[in-house]
C-alpha cells in the first residue's frame, strides 16, 4: 500500500481526534468578531478558502483566504491563521516573519512542530498525529479543516460517519479510464472542489478542473463531453445533471457531506494513478515542502 493511501483511508479517525482537540485550542484560534485571515500554499490554501467560507457561515466574522505568497500586508487582520503540514514552506514563513514584526497575531496549525515554524508563529496548534509521509497531501489538510470546521460549531459526527462510508463504498464504475475531471463546490465546498481537482492532478497527472457550480454554465461546461466527469461536492444547482448528462459526460451527484467526498475523490485519484502505471507516492516535478532561496524568493 502506498503511503498516500495508507493516510487517506485513516482520515475519519483523525477528523474525530481533531473535532475533540478543538475546545482545548479556542484560546488561539480565532474568536468570534475577530477580522481573520486564513493562509496556506497548494493544498492548505483550498482548505484555507473552505474554512473561511465556513466561518463566515456560522456568523463569526470576516474572514478571508490567501495563498502565502499573496497576502496583501498592506491589510490589518486581528489575527491570521497558518495552515503548513511541514512548517518549512518558504512563502508561510516569510509572511510569519511579516506578521510578527508588524505585531499581528499569527497562529500555524502545523504537522510538524519541529520546524521553523515554531519560532515565527505565536501560538502553535499541533496536529502531528495526522502529519503525512506522502507528498500528495489528503490526511493533514482534511484534519486541519476539521479543527477550524469543529472550532466554529460546523462539524458533527455524521461528518465521521459519512467519511467511512466514502472509504467502504464502491467508487462509480469506469471513472477511471476517463480522462477528465471537473469538480463543483457551492459556498465551503467550492474549496473542496479547486482541492479535489489538485489531487487528480497531482496523484494521476490528470486534466482537471474546479470551478463554482453556478459558474460552470458560464463557458467550461463547453469542455464537456463523452469520456469527461463532472462531480458535484455538495448542493446541485436545478437542471446542471441534466446538461452534462445531455453531453454524454458521466455526472456524480455527491451525496455524502463534502468533505467525505473528496475522501472519495482522493481514492479516485489513487485508482487511476495504478491504471496509468504511476506512483501516488512520487509525484511529478513535486516536494513535500516547497523551500525556495535566493532569487526563487517572491518579491514583496
Amino acid at each position: 500500500m502506498s503511503h498516500v493511501a495508507y493516510e487517506l483511508a485513516t482520515q475519519p479517525e483523525s477528523w474525530e481526534r481533531a473535532a475533540e482537540l478543538a475546545p482545548a485550542h479556542r484560546a488561539v484560534l480565532p474568536k468570534p468578531g475577530e477580522r481573520t485571515a486564513i493562509v496556506g500554499c497548494g493544498t492548505s490554501y483550498y482548505m484555507a478558502q473552505a474554512a473561511a467560507a465556513l466561518r463566515e457561515e456560522a456568523g463569526q466574522g470576516e474572514t478571508d483566504a490567501f495563498p502565502a505568497s499573496e497576502f496583501p500586508r498592506h491589510r490589518r487582520y486581528d489575527r491570521v491563521v497558518a495552515l503548513t503540514r511541514s512548517g518549512t514552506t518558504t512563502e508561510v514563513l516569510d509572511l510569519l516573519s511579516g506578521l510578527r514584526e508588524a505585531g499581528i497575531p499569527a497562529t500555524a496549525v502545523v504537522g510538524d512542530p519541529d520546524t521553523p515554524v515554531a519560532g515565527l508563529a505565536g501560538e502553535l496548534v499541533v496536529l502531528d498525529f495526522a502529519d503525512e509521509r506522502s507528498v500528495v497531501q489528503t490526511r493533514f489538510a482534511t484534519t486541519a479543516l476539521t479543527l477550524l470546521r469543529a472550532h466554529v460549531g460546523a462539524h458533527t459526527p455524521d461528518v465521521v460517519a459519512d467519511g467511512r462510508a466514502a472509504l467502504a463504498e464502491p467508487l462509480p464504475a469506469g471513472l477511471e479510464a476517463r480522462g477528465q475531471f471537473t469538480f463543483l463546490g457551492r459556498g465551503w465546498s467550492v474549496g473542496l472542489a479547486h482541492e479535489a481537482a489538485l489531487k487528480m492532478r497531482e496523484a494521476s497527472l490528470s486534466w482537471a478542473e474546479a470551478y463554482p457550480a453556478m459558474e460552470y454554465r458560464h463557458g467550461p461546461v463547453s469542455v464537456t463531453g463523452p469520456g469527461s466527469v463532472t462531480w458535484s461536492l455538495g448542493g446541485t444547482p436545478e437542471g446542471i445533471a441534466e446538461q452534462v448528462l445531455g453531453t454524454g459526460a458521466e455526472w456524480v451527484d455527491g451525496g455524502l457531506d463534502p468533505l467525505a467526498e473528496l475522501v472519495r475523490v482522493h481514492r479516485l485519484a489513487v485508482a487511476v494513478a495504478a491504471v496509468r502505471g504511476l506512483d501516488p507516492d512520487a509525484p511529478r516535478n513535486l516536494t513535500r515542502s516547497v523551500i525556495l532561496t535566493g532569487a526563487e524568493r517572491a518579491v514583496r
